[in-house]
């Protein structure tokens, strides 16, 4: 199996040093650079094209959070999975708006980062659900007087269906956990879900979330919620 080639990017050393030593032993990771500001990890990023990059949002020179939005534009298929000192931390939501694929604060243990890092490889988002909800509590602007009229962004045409699965992945619900709500088949909840991304515009769970207490479709503080 081809390894996950990763690129650090931390500010400092001894953080960099240390993700360096906690993943290059696991022969499913290659570490192929170290970056020690924003623009540094997108300069190395497109030179050396990890599959992941695992991000410090707050850098020097080009923060994260401005890396990871251009890292979105000219590497696609890069995925970024952001760190940060603090569980609640307003660049986090920033990063995740920017296209970051995750988020983990820095005390996780060598265990999460790697599970993390193979997770968002996959395309998957990495939030656990109720740190993004206490995150989107605290620094996403939601409706005053939620309502039905606009649970779906301007030009977004969901079916009912799609809207359901939409409002059950808000509330940190999985594949596995909707398929039985819904009672449908996994499948089908995937293509609801590859369909709702796209007509949605975002690239993965944790960007649906925040669209969905944007919109209104869900409140902080309902089921699932913070």
């Amino acid at each position: 199996m081809t390894p996950i080639r990763i690129l650090v990017a931390d500010d400092q050393p001894l953080v960099r040093r240390g993700l360096c030593l906690i993943l290059s032993p696991d022969p499913a990771f290659e570490v192929v650079g170290e970056a020690e500001n924003g623009a540094d990890a997108v300069e190395l990023a497109r030179r050396l094209r990890p599959d992941v990059v695992v991000m410090d949002i707050r850098m020097p020179v080009l923060d994260g959070v401005d890396a990871t939005r251009e890292l979105a534009r000219v590497l696609p298929d890069c995925r970024v999975l952001a760190l940060s000192t603090f569980d609640l931390d307003e660049y986090v939501v920033a990063a995740l708006r920017a296209g970051a694929c995750g988020f983990l604060p820095k005390d996780v243990s060598p265990e999460e980062l790697a599970a993390a890092i193979r997770t968002v490889r996959t395309g998957e988002a990495v939030v656990a659900p109720r740190l993004l909800t206490r995150l989107i509590s605290a620094y996403v602007r939601t409706p005053t007087a939620p309502a039905p009229a606009v649970a779906r962004p301007a030009g977004a045409e969901l079916t009912p269906r799609e809207t359901e699965v939409w409002r059950l992945i808000a509330t940190g619900l999985d594949n596995d956990v909707i398929a039985g709500a819904l009672d449908l088949s996994r499948s089908t909840v995937k293509n609801h879900i590859t369909s709702l991304f796209a007509k949605l515009d975002v690239r993965d769970r944790a960007q649906a979330v925040i669209a969905a207490y944007e919109s209104g479709l869900v409140a902080a503080g309902s089921p699932g919620g913070a």
